[in-house]
Formats: structure tokens, sequence, C-alpha cells
């Protein structure tokens, strides 16, 4: 370097003099030259700062195997996490954004009500209604937290202990033997996720779990949880499962009935009480033991569970409330709309009733059902007012769901009758009158007595108690059968009715909810009533939304015709076809029918307090082995009767005091008013005949809208 003026050095960058050779010009920085390497070296070498080429460097050490591997770990661990990292984001972003994510709403349910609160059935599609975990018995969710997930309430919604027990155990038993899913990650899966197996859809079940976690509580998962999972037979929930599997509510369920059910959702399949006992009651010791383990169980307890294992209920009234079921699900809409929550519907169905119209139907065809050849059946009871009290719908609902009570139309046979003898009556005729029983021809038509023989001169009352046919046609003819067919429409009747000749002998289709209904203005006196099932829809939270009106159609029938019908009717128990099902100490009344070669057997029967009809037949319209109005279905009606009548207080019929035999005959009058209108209306049918005298016309003006609705879809009328 040279020195300019002032001493300042000035820095050069050709060779040194005296050193031509280039290599000399060397700018390499060296040790030396690194800030403090000057400090450093002074002490080591006593070099002076500015003075010398700094000495070659000392060897590096280098590191051992462990560090070397240890050092790798670490980076390759970085690594991981950054690819982990990545991994998650990816995923993440093909969910949702997080401040979006809401928990699903759960489907609404329908809880079916029988008149007395008990449930008859749940409709939805869950099959349950949603439970508060503080309405559980303790229990009950403790079983799941024992058997699915035993750190639940320590860990943050992914369990690492539970995960490494799980791989661990999968690769002992080389096969998926146990999972490592927390109750939290399984609740993500039901909310969000598919049923996959895959790994993108676990680490997205993981993700949301640690939402939820920090979204809810652990109560608050564990009871959304509880009213998600599934328990098999179409039961979401444990309020489901606990009414499916053991007919009672969940708040009620027994720690052995709790443990069942908390090893149910393993395998709902293979684990269900009603199909696989065995294999549900050993799973249910599997979670006892686990309860007993974490305290969740006293000794005691758990072996009381042992010795007496929980066992699969029947509900009351059997599979047949589901034929109630399915008509509530077929009018509900008419009555409060769409469902966006929870609601319960009352009905007016008698769970004692229904069981008891099942046992004496299904106990009928067990019993000779194959000797007669007949193989299904419907029962329909109602009170006078159309309050359905039980409907079977046919023998078995878990093998047919069609419901013969309210669907299947088959011919009445001589069931259909009164409303010819009504027609006789409204227009001057009385139970006394006199018709002559003999031969009779209608274009090439020529009906018969059931019994091929004729008696002669007979009254009406001894014409219907013992059901001739030619009586009855001869009847029809002469009062007409356009208003035979609109009489049967002004006390119910909404199939269509063919007004001809044959139409005196129930030719024409109805169902066995019509037909019942139809009957039903003989019991309470002459009023038209719509049958009916439901009495309030309310929801869960007591808010009502629908609450049945008193409202009737008003009179139908003039009180004089129906004391003549009623105690006309009241002879087919006496000394009729019917007389196999009388019930001393009753006023009873109704009427038998037999449809041609033997394919459907009716009996229509009532007090002043109930009013039962019975159909037996095949689906197929099979005929049976002569099975008549007058014997199985009979016996049917009385079994049931007898029971359903214990507890009604007994009086007699409506007007039929007086129109007993020998009583004196006066003329009546029909209408075409109430129900009559309204069917008159909705098909379009001609007024019936001007009557002889007024009926005066009650009620309060016709029928809801609702009920407008009801006949619509159940009968089909307007369609």
């Amino acid at each position: 370097m040279a020195k300019g003026r002032g001493g300042r050095v000035e820095p050069r960058f050709d060779a040194p003099e005296g050193r031509p050779d280039p290599a000399a010009l060397d700018l390499r920085l060296t040790r030396g030259d690194r800030a403090g390497a000057g400090v450093a070296r002074s002490k080591t070498t006593g070099a002076k700062r500015t003075g010398g080429r700094a000495p070659a460097p000392a060897p590096r050490r280098r590191r051992s195997l462990l560090g070397r591997l240890v050092y790798g770990l670490v980076i390759l661990g970085v690594w991981g996490v950054v690819a982990l990292a990545g991994i998650v984001a990816y995923h993440a972003s093909q969910l949702p954004p997080i401040d979006q994510l809401a928990v699903p709403k759960r489907p609404p349910n329908i809880a079916i009500l029988a008149s007395d609160g008990s449930l008859l059935a749940n409709r939805g599609e869950t099959g349950g209604r949603t439970v508060a975990i503080r309405e559980l018995p303790p229990h009950l969710p403790r079983a799941f937290v024992a058997i699915e997930d035993r750190r639940f309430y320590s860990h943050l919604g992914i369990d690492p202990i539970g995960i490494a027990r799980a791989l661990f155990r999968n690769l002992t038993s080389r096969g998926v033997a146990q999972g490592g899913s927390t109750l939290t990650q399984q609740l993500a899966k039901n909310l969000f996720l598919t049923q996959e197996r895959t790994a993108s859809r676990k680490i997205q079940e993981a993700i949301l779990a640690l939402w939820l976690e920090h979204r809810y509580s652990k109560d608050e998962i564990l009871e959304l949880y509880l009213n998600r999972v599934y328990f098999g037979a179409g039961a979401y929930g444990v309020e489901a499962a606990a009414q499916r599997y053991f007919a009672k509510p969940a708040k009620d369920v027994t720690l052995a009935e709790a443990a069942m059910l908390g090893g149910l959702v393993q395998a709902p399949s293979r684990l269900a009480p009603n199909r696989n006992l065995p294999a549900a009651q050993a799973r249910a010791a599997q979670v006892l033991a686990a309860m007993q383990d974490l305290g969740f169980a006293k000794p005691g307890e758990a072996k009381a569970a042992l010795d007496k294992p929980a066992k699969p209920a029947r509900a009351p009234g059997g599979g047949s409330a589901n034929y109630v079921a399915d008509l509530v699900m077929d009018v509900l809409d008419d009555f409060v709309g769409t469902i966006e929550t929870d609601v319960t519907v009352l009905t007016t169905v008698d769970p004692v009733l229904q069981a008891a119209a099942e046992k004496a139907l299904v106990d009928e065809l067990n019993q000779k059902g194959a000797r007669f050849n007949v193989g299904q059946g419907a029962v329909v009871a109602m009170r006078p007012d159309g309050a359905i009290r039980a409907l079977v719908g046919g023998r078995d609902y878990a093998q047919s769901q069609f419901n013969r009570a309210t669907t299947a139309k088959r011919q009445p046979g001589s069931a259909f009758k009164p409303f010819v003898y009504l027609a006789a009556i409204e227009r001057g005729l009385t139970p006394d009158t006199v018709r002559e029983d003999s031969p009779v021809s209608v274009k090439g038509w020529s009906p018969e007595n059931y019994t091929r023989s004729y008696a002669g001169a007979v009254t009406l009352r001894e014409a219907l108690a013992h059901s001739l046919n030619t009586v009855a046609v001869k009847l029809g003819l002469e009062v007409g059968p356009k208003a035979v067919v609109q009489t049967a429409q002004r006390l119910g009747i909404t199939s269509p009715l063919q007004a001809n000749a044959s139409i005196a002998l129930g030719t024409s289709e109805v169902t066995p909810l019509e037909l019942v209904g139809a009957y039903a203005v003989f019991a309470n006196g002459g009023t038209g009533v719509i049958p009916y099932v439901i009495a309030s829809v309310k929801t869960v939270g007591g808010k009502v939304v629908y609450k049945r009106s008193p409202a009737g159609l008003g009179r139908v029938v003039d009180p004089a015709a129906v004391g003549m019908m009623n105690a006309m009717l009241h002879e087919v128990f006496v000394s009729g076809t019917a007389k196999k099902g009388d019930i001393p100490g009753y006023d009873l009344a109704g009427k038998t029918g037999t449809s041609q070669d033997f394919r459907d057997a009716w009996v229509v029967g009532y007090s002043n307090t109930l009013v039962t009809g019975v159909w037996l037949g095949n689906d197929d319209g099979e005929s049976t082995k002569r099975v008549s109005g007058g014997n199985l279905p009979v016996e049917v009606w009385n079994r049931f009767m007898t029971t359903a009548l214990r507890a009604d207080k007994v009086a007699a019929l409506p007007g039929a005091g007086r129109w007993r035999r020998g009583g004196n005959a006066v003329a009546a009058a029909g209408s075409d008013t109430g129900l009559g209108g309204l069917i008159g209306d909705l098909i379009g049918d001609a007024p019936a005949p001007a009557p002889a005298r007024p009926v005066p016309q009650q009620g309060r003006g016709g029928p809801s809208r609702e009920d407008r609705n009801f006949l619509e879809r159940l009968f089909g009328i307007g369609e």
C-alpha cells in the first residue's frame, strides 16, 4: 500500500515491487481477516494484528455415528412435520371454512302416541326423538364411554394412546382387531363425513374432531353422539334404540340394558339383540367389565346385571301399531304441513284395545287360517263419533305393510244391506213391513239365498236378521239402485258404487274403515262422522300445532229411522247370522256379510259406545273354504268386543227400544245433509230424492278443511 497525504494508506491491486508473479496478488480472505480473528490470534500466537499470514486452520472434529444419526433424525422429523402440516392443510382445504362449520340439524322425529300418552311408534329418518343427557340415567352414557373411549374426558378429540394401542393390536392380530377412533371422531364422521374407510377421510375426521372439542363441552359432544349414533333397525340415537329393543324410553333403561346398547354400536347388524341375543349379551358383559374397571358400576351392580342380562321386549300392541302410524303419516300433512322440528302426535288409539284386536285376529288365523284357507284379515274399532280406537291392517306388519283396514277394497256382501233397508225405511217402510221371500230375476240374473230355500212372506226385520238375498234385491229395485247408492254415500261410503240391481248384495267394493264409519251413524243416533285418528299435534316444547275441534257433520238420518234400523240390526245378534257373537248383558247390533264364492267374510257390529268391523280373506282374492261372516269373523269380533266392552257402561242403542218386536210403525224421513252433501260435492253425485220429512241440520256447518283433505287423501275422492 502507498501512503498518501496525511499518512493515509491507499490500496493497491498490482503486484508488489520485486514480485512480478501475478499469483502474488492473492485477494482471498483468511481466518485472520474475519472480525475478531486478530484478537484471538494474538492471544494464541502472540502475532501482531497487522503482520504476517494467518496459520492454517486446525482440522474439524468429525461427529460420531450416534451424533450423525440424531442429526439425521431431527432433520427427518422437521421435514415430517412440514409434510404432515402440508397434508393436514390440503385436507382441511377440502372442508368448508371453519367459520362456516355447523352441526347439521337432526331430521325431525314424529312420535306417535296412544290416547294415554304411551308411544305407539316413531316415524322419521331417525326413529326416535332427541334426548338431553340430563334426562338419562348416569349408567347409560357411561356405558358408551367405558367401551368406546375410556379417556374421553381427558383427550382433546384425538387419543394418541388409543391409536397406539389399536395399531399394536392390529399388527399382532394381523388384521383390524381394534379401532383407535374416539367418541368425538365417531361423532365427526357421523355428522360430516361418509362411511368410507380411507386415509383421507381419517385425516378429515381428526381435524373435525379437534374443531368439535374446541367448540363444544364434553357433555355436549357426548349428548350429540348419543342422539346420532346408529343402533340398527332404523334406530338413530339412544331413545330410538331403547324403544326399538326394549319398548321403553331411554330414561328408564336398566344397567343391563344400557350395557347392551353401549356394546351394540360396534356392529349393529351383528349384535342386534332381536337377531343375535347370545352375541349381544356377550358384548354387554364386556361393557359391564369395562364399567366396573373404571368405577362406573359397583361390583354388586355389575354382577346383578350379568346374572340377569337384558332381553328384547315386544311393544304393547305389537307390530300392528305400525298400521296406525302409517295412517297417521298418510294424513298428517293435511293437518300441520311441513314438519321442521320434533313433534308428538296424540292419537285416539287405545293401546289396550289395539293389543286386544291384534291378538283376536292373529289367534284366529293361527288356529283356523290353514284349515279354512284364509290368510289375512283386518280389524277396525271406533267410537260412535269417528275416533279410531284400534286399527289392525293385517296379520303381521313385519311381513306385509299393506294396510287392509284403510286401503284394501273388497266386496262387503250382505254387510252392505243396511243401506238398502235404510233407503226403504226412509221411504215409509217399517221393520214389520212384509215382503215375499221368493225367486227373483233381473235381466237374466237370478240371485238366491244362502240356504237356496225360500221362506215366503217375512217381515223386513226377519229378512235382514237372516240375510235373505231375494228380499234385499226386491227392496233395492223398489227404492231404486241410485237411491241405495246415495244413502250409502250419505252415511260415509266414499268408494265408487255401481247403481245396479246387484248393489243390494254388496257387489261394489269398500274398505273396512269406511264401512265401520258408516255404521257409526246408527250407533250415535244419526250423526254423520268422518273417521279420525289424530287428536292433537305438539312440538317437543309443548306448543300446540293442531288440536281437533268437536265440530260434527250434522244429522244425516232421522232419529226414528235410526231407531228402526237399530231394532232390526239388533235382531241379527239375537236370532240371526251373528248370534254366535252376542255378549250377554249388552245391547248389540250389526250385520254379517259374505261375498261371492266365499272370497270375503265380514261382520260389523256395535254397542252404543264402540263400533267394530272385521274382514277376513286372501290378498289375491282366492276363495276361502266356506268362511262366512257368521263364523270366523264373528269369533274374532266376539273375542275383541268381550275385552273392549268390559269397562263400558251398559246402555240401550239409540231409539231401538220402541221398535223391538211388536212395536208401532211410523214413517221416517231421510236427508242429504252433512256428510251426504260433502260426498256429493266431492264426487259430483246427484242429490238424494226429496225426503218425506226434512231432517234438521246440526253441527257447525259441515267438515273442516282438514277433514275434507283427509277424505280426499284417504279414500281418493277428487282424484
